[in-house]
């Protein structure tokens, strides 16, 4: 099913005509031909178009006049639970009864929980609580990040189409958001309203009243806060009222007749706008006119109070990003922390917001993100991948119990293991969260690789001594040897035992975060190569521009997402986002370099691409794009650069087992162009040894991390051409 086009009400008949891949195992003539997926493709085919099941509209409620059942007939689960009506929609209406449309908005819960955070702040510098419903709605600060288009994590703002209408729109009060919410909609895109909109509102459009051709005095105070279009139903409503006398009633029914669009119900209301009008002073052809363009509008007309509501609830949220960003970051990332992806896109709004967001931390982290007093973002336990509820309930319960833990073995000691099982020690290891409880190293030596690894070493015996001090405890026998334990005496190194463990490289340290927390927090997948990457890249994503000769340029990054998708032609093209951590770009290989370069495309391997750079004013990458030539792995760029491989070895602690060690490591590789040099050392003199074409190897990341680790990092070095 993974070749079928993931498109709404498309057909299975227009799949297989469509899909080369999907014909293929479909017809008995061809190699491909699978019997099973023809037996599953024909009872597909009887299943098509048939109701599956009942549906129940989220958030619908009818309210009738007297018993339900004298209305319409009803529908009820087993349990005789989940009473729905068995007419839909439409039908509902035509029974007489009143339909409403309850909007449960998860916004509201994520403004609550930001409040929860500020007040707690405000408490503490002696301030009133924060009231919501309170603040300014002219506030300059918000306006100007609004027009800045940095509405990632705003309410209905946030959406890339959104944030083009914004930079266009450039908002400077709140009827410009209710505007933006009605405006951002299919039917008022494709139509040219938002542009004459937009024209008008800056001045390179003349204001008209609805039109340059058909104006009215009178309208002006109605059209007046959209620059003279016809943008909301209520609109419609009252140019009724005020040019023809309708009532309001009347005008709710020309309203609802200019959406259904019944012509013979238009002719009517038509000629008694027309006739109201005259009565009203109007000449009938002004009339007629200004009645064509609400006809014309009203199919594009939005509900005001709708876009009005959810306009205040996007203020809301944008002003709570301006005044107390970290506040409400934290508020947004908890409410999407099962998230992975939109917590990934998040944090990374974060650091663009230049906050901190620290590692998730045992004795200071809550179930949900935090905030503490240096505005930092702590990062929530329950956001870490093999980690639940019950036990992050747990360990908080043993830190409010007994105080902040020391390390490992106080840690296992004191939580409840039954819910913080090895799985979940590992994850807490893994991305960071004990790092507080991790053994203290050199002055200088701050490798979080090495104390991670240390701890994980460390985690059998740690639970192993953590259950029998329990079953001690439950059994009331005495330990006469717990002080000489580990974890027994507050100066005693609890880690002695463990030191001799090989560190974590860079590459296992965050590829350990991502697993668990889905994305890098404490580094960088490029930060191991920008030494070398200098050598053959000329500068970073961030430092970017446009060539006004159009000449190719070189880039790195690591493929933070891809998306593939047929062109007009029904060619596949990809799009890629690359990531320097100096910032992020969008490249696109259209159908000729897709093809040839399409294995290279893998999420989260680092690429070097070289393309033409342009603008665009369609991407979050800041206004520029690539359009990519030729793709290189890191290993193909390094083979263009690089001059040998050298590896240095000392008299002193070589002998014939690290040589045996040298030559393991290198086998695997052997084959490719790249010379190998023996740089020694005695300690009278050093010299470099070249080794013959038989050694020549293929300089991977693999080999390049087998040999730092069986020679240490400073005994690997990969010599370039000058």
């Amino acid at each position: 099913w993974k070749m079928m086009p993931v498109e709404v009400g498309r057909r299975r008949e227009k799949a297989v005509e469509e899909e080369g891949a999907l014909r293929e195992i479909l017809d008995e003539n061809s190699d491909k031909y699978d019997e099973e997926a023809q037996e599953v493709w024909e009872m597909a085919l009887q299943l098509e178009g048939i109701t599956r099941n009942v549906g129940k509209h989220a958030g619908g409620v009818v309210i009738a006049p007297d018993k339900l059942t004298d209305f319409c007939p009803l529908y009820c689960d087993e349990s005789g639970e989940g009473l729905v009506t068995q007419f839909d929609k439409d039908d509902v209406e035509q029974a007489g009864l009143v339909k409403f449309d309850f909007l449960g908005l998860r916004t509201l819960t994520i403004i609550d929980w930001a409040k929860a955070i500020i007040d707690k702040r405000l408490e503490i510098e002696g301030k009133e609580p924060l009231v919501i419903e309170h603040i300014p709605l002219d506030d300059h600060p918000t306006f100007e990040m609004l027009k800045r288009a940095e509405t990632t994590a705003v309410f209905q703002l946030e959406s890339r189409g959104m944030k083009e209408l914004i930079k266009k729109l450039k908002p400077s009060c709140f009827e410009d958001i209710v505007a933006l919410v009605a405006l951002y909609r299919p039917g008022p895109l494709q139509s040219g309203m938002v542009d004459d909109f937009i024209d008008r509102k800056h001045g390179r459009a003349e204001m008209a009243f609805p039109h340059p051709h058909y104006q009215h005095d009178d309208l002006k105070p109605v059209l007046k806060p959209t620059y003279g279009i016809i943008l909301y139903q209520e609109q419609v409503m009252q140019i009724a009222q005020v040019l023809a006398k309708f009532s309001l009633g009347e005008a709710d029914l020309l309203r609802r007749a200019m959406g259904k669009k019944k012509a013979e119900v238009m002719a009517e209301q038509r000629k008694i706008f027309i006739d109201g009008a005259v009565q009203n002073n109007l000449d009938e052809d002004l009339a007629g006119n200004i009645f064509d363009l609400m006809e014309k509008f009203a199919g594009y007309g939005f509900n005001k109070s709708h876009s009005a509501a959810y306009a205040l609830v996007s203020y809301q949220t944008a002003w709570l990003k301006t005044h107390f960003p970290a506040e409400f970051m934290a508020a947004v990332l908890s409410a999407d922390m099962q998230n992975t992806d939109k917590v990934v896109t998040l944090i990374e709004e974060c650091r663009s917001m230049k906050l901190e967001v620290t590692p998730p931390n045992v004795n200071n982290g809550e179930f949900s993100f935090t905030v503490d007093e240096d505005r930092r973002i702590i990062y929530g336990l329950g956001a870490i991948k093999g980690l639940g509820e019950g036990p992050v309930e747990a360990l908080i319960a043993a830190r409010q119990s007994g105080g902040d833990f020391r390390d490992l073995f106080d840690f296992c000691e004191r939580v409840d293991l039954k819910k913080v099982n090895k799985r979940a020690l590992e994850a807490l290891i893994r991305c960071g969260a004990l790092d507080e409880l991790a053994p203290s190293l050199p002055e200088g030596d701050n490798d979080l690789g090495y104390s991670r690894a240390i701890m994980f070493h460390a985690i059998a015996d740690a639970v192993k001594m953590a259950e029998q001090s329990a079953h001690n405890q439950n059994s009331g026998m005495v330990d006469l040897f717990g002080d000489a334990l580990p974890g027994g005496e507050s100066n005693h190194d609890v880690y002695a035992g463990y030191r001799t463990v090989h560190p974590w490289s860079m590459r296992e340290r965050l590829s350990a975060e991502k697993d668990t927390l889905g994305l890098y927090l404490t580094g960088h997948p490029i930060d191991e190569y920008l030494r070398e990457l200098r050598r053959f890249v000329p500068c970073r994503i961030s430092d970017l521009k446009v060539d006004r000769d159009r000449k190719p340029q070189v880039i790195a990054g690591l493929v933070v997402s891809m998306v593939v998708r047929k062109n007009q032609s029904g060619n596949e093209m990809a799009t890629l986002m690359l990531d320097d951590r100096s910032g992020r770009i969008e490249v696109t290989l259209f159908n000729d370099a897709f093809v040839k370069y399409r294995e290279k495309l893998v999420k989260d391997t680092l690429l070097v691409v070289e393309g033409n750079v342009r603008e665009s004013n369609f991407n979050d990458s800041g206004g520029l794009t690539v359009r990519v030539s030729s793709v290189q792995t890191i290993a193909e760029a390094r083979m263009l650069y690089v001059k040998a491989l050298e590896i240095s070895l000392d008299s002193l602690t070589v002998d014939a087992s690290t040589l045996g060690q040298v030559d393991a490591v290198l086998q695997p590789f052997a084959g490719g162009a790249c010379p190998v040099w023996i740089h020694y050392r005695t300690a009278r003199a050093s010299g470099r040894i070249r080794l013959g074409e038989e050694w020549r190897v293929s300089p991977e990341d693999d080999l390049l991390h087998d040999l730092q680790k069986a020679l240490g990092k400073d005994s690997v070095e990969l010599i370039y051409i000058e």
